[in-house]
């Protein structure tokens, strides 16, 4: 279905991957991984030929259709969700423009004429809309959202609509860079289990270990330049690459001491005449040695000794009577919450069930019609939100702001873990007011990491960071002495750190006093998702 063969590639003077070879079959789901910046976008900007090689070939079966998910995608003029879903917007006018070009210029036989046609016909099926409609449900979409003009959704529920659009084509070749990037827990794995059944071949960008682990078969990793090829899931890959290094040390060990000996038994000797013609058989002998280069060290999890808050007393936060409603809608009604010291807690369940909204009452981010909220004793209570930007000094610089919130860390320990979570080198030094939402994101985090209150709340944490940043925070929250109320859609980040699951739905808040797995044993579901949805 697709082949590269023998790619170079080189951007501003940097050599991405030299002697590139990859092959996709029809019905493979392959992960792509890499650290931030090794080629993995570049990549698939070369199979989607909107960027060239150096050196090399990027070959696709004739009639293969491909279609592609960027990480951030936009909304054109009045279309609503289910436009961009259906394809009745810029997508389909595109497409018609395309194949009309094509007409007159007399190049129909050609596979881009092909795949354009397959797809018109897929947006123009009778049955298209019932299908978006499915996709969108599927996604998270409320059916009063559907007909909303996508310009007055967030970028999260519009790049949703850009997936149940590439849904409703069914290509035979999914691109897919950062799929859940925007997804609850709920949509994604909805989204994970369509892909199971999906039948066409996936080509998958991610930073979720678990969705990795339930999808693909074949792992591309780019490591120094490099295309490697490791077969079977994420967890096996990581397995194997440790095998795989640790031969390397060995095999360059015992290399290195055969040379040794060899240089030392010719140097000793060489002029000795009873045995120089030994020496010149050795020499040639270490002449024709093909040395193994030095095995590098593979990249460490960041690990950082971060001050422990302040204990606080053993009922850190209590809602008695919480009623809150937006409108007419009523969120909660007589709502009775205790969170205690040391606990752990995940609050899941369907989009728009009120997680973000709990969380933001125990924060004390939105006021409530009716009821009390208590703080206990020595409480300092921190939130983390993925869209809050405010406490940072706009005019100071990345590793200015981390050190004035702690003041007695030392810089190089700053940078460390600057680093760690995709802050490095000359990043260090850009001023707060410059950066993206998702570098403002990151920045909070290292922020509450380094001056960690003893009740934090988190609403999605892992987005925005690669997997190496997502397991450095698992270890840091691990470690962390304090109690921890979060929301997030990255199930090994919830099975590694939840000791109590809140399962919320239509106002009403079930505890399970265990982890994640513990609550869908004790729900009784068969499945991750419908345990999330029920009740």
């Amino acid at each position: 279905m697709l082949n590269l063969r023998n790619l170079t590639k080189t951007f501003n003077a940097r050599t991405l991957f030299q002697g590139a070879d990859m092959t996709i079959n029809y019905g493979e789901r392959v992960a792509l991984v890499g650290p931030n910046g090794a080629g993995k976008s570049t990549l698939f900007s070369l199979i989607l030929k909107t960027d060239t090689a150096d050196i090399g070939t990027v070959e696709r079966d004739e009639w293969t259709t491909l279609g592609y998910l960027p990480q951030e995608g936009e909304a054109h003029g009045d279309e609503t969700a289910l436009d961009i879903a259906c394809g009745r917007g810029h997508q389909l006018a595109e497409l018609e423009k395309f194949l009309r070009s094509h007409e007159e210029a007399g190049t129909v036989n050609e596979p881009e004429y092909y795949e354009a046609q397959t797809k018109h016909d897929a947006l123009n099926h009778p049955e298209v809309e019932a299908k978006a409609k499915k996709m969108l449900r599927g996604l998270g979409y409320q059916e009063e959202n559907w007909l909303r003009p996508a310009t007055e959704l967030s970028g999260g529920w519009v790049m949703r609509a850009h997936l149940a659009h590439l849904l409703v084509l069914e290509p035979d070749l999914l691109l897919l860079d950062e799929p859940t990037n925007h997804l609850d827990l709920m949509s994604l794995l909805w989204f994970r289990q369509y892909l199971k059944t999906y039948t066409g071949a996936i080509l998958i960008i991610s930073h979720d270990r678990d969705f990795m682990d339930e999808i693909v078969q074949t792992v591309y990793e780019i490591d120094q330049s490099k295309l490697l090829r490791w077969t079977g899931n994420y967890s096996s890959y990581l397995t194997q690459k440790e095998a795989a290094y640790e031969r390397a040390v060995q095999a360059y060990r015992l290399q290195q001491k055969e040379i040794e000996g060899l240089e030392e038994f010719i140097d000793r000797f060489r002029n000795v005449a009873s045995k120089a013609s030994q020496a010149q058989s050795r020499q040639k002998v270490l002449d024709k040695i093909v040395r193994l280069p030095k095995p590098t060290t593979p990249r460490k999890i960041f690990r950082f000794n971060f001050p422990q808050p302040q204990r606080s007393g053993q009922r850190t936060i209590i809602l008695e009577g919480i009623h809150q409603a937006y409108g007419t809608r009523k969120i909660y009604t007589g709502l009775n919450l205790e969170v205690e010291r040391g606990e752990r807690t995940v609050l899941i369940g369907p989009n728009g069930a009120g997680k973000s909204t709990l969380i933001k009452i125990i924060a004390g981010e939105i006021p409530f019609q009716a009821g009390q909220r208590k703080l206990g004793t020595n409480l300092k209570l921190g939130y983390f939100s993925q869209h809050r930007s405010a406490t940072l000094e706009p005019e100071l610089t990345v590793l200015d702001e981390v050190m004035r919130t702690c003041p007695t860390l030392r810089e190089d320990d700053a940078r460390a873990i600057l680093g760690s979570f995709l802050f490095r080198k000359e990043d260090v030094y850009k001023r707060c007011k410059v950066l993206s939402g998702g570098e403002k994101s990151r920045l909070n985090l290292v922020k509450f990491l380094v001056d960690p209150p003893n009740l934090l709340l988190m609403d999605e944490p892992t987005t925005h960071l690669d997997i190496s940043s997502i397991e450095g925070l698992t270890q840091a929250l691990e470690r962390y002495e304090g109690t921890l109320v979060f929301i997030s859609h990255d199930v090994h980040f919830i099975r590694s750190l939840a000791t109590k699951v809140l399962h919320i739905n239509n106002g009403k808040v079930t505890p399970y006093a265990g982890g994640y797995d513990y609550y869908l044993e004790k729900s009784g579901q068969e499945n991750a998702r419908a345990a999330i949805v029920s009740q």
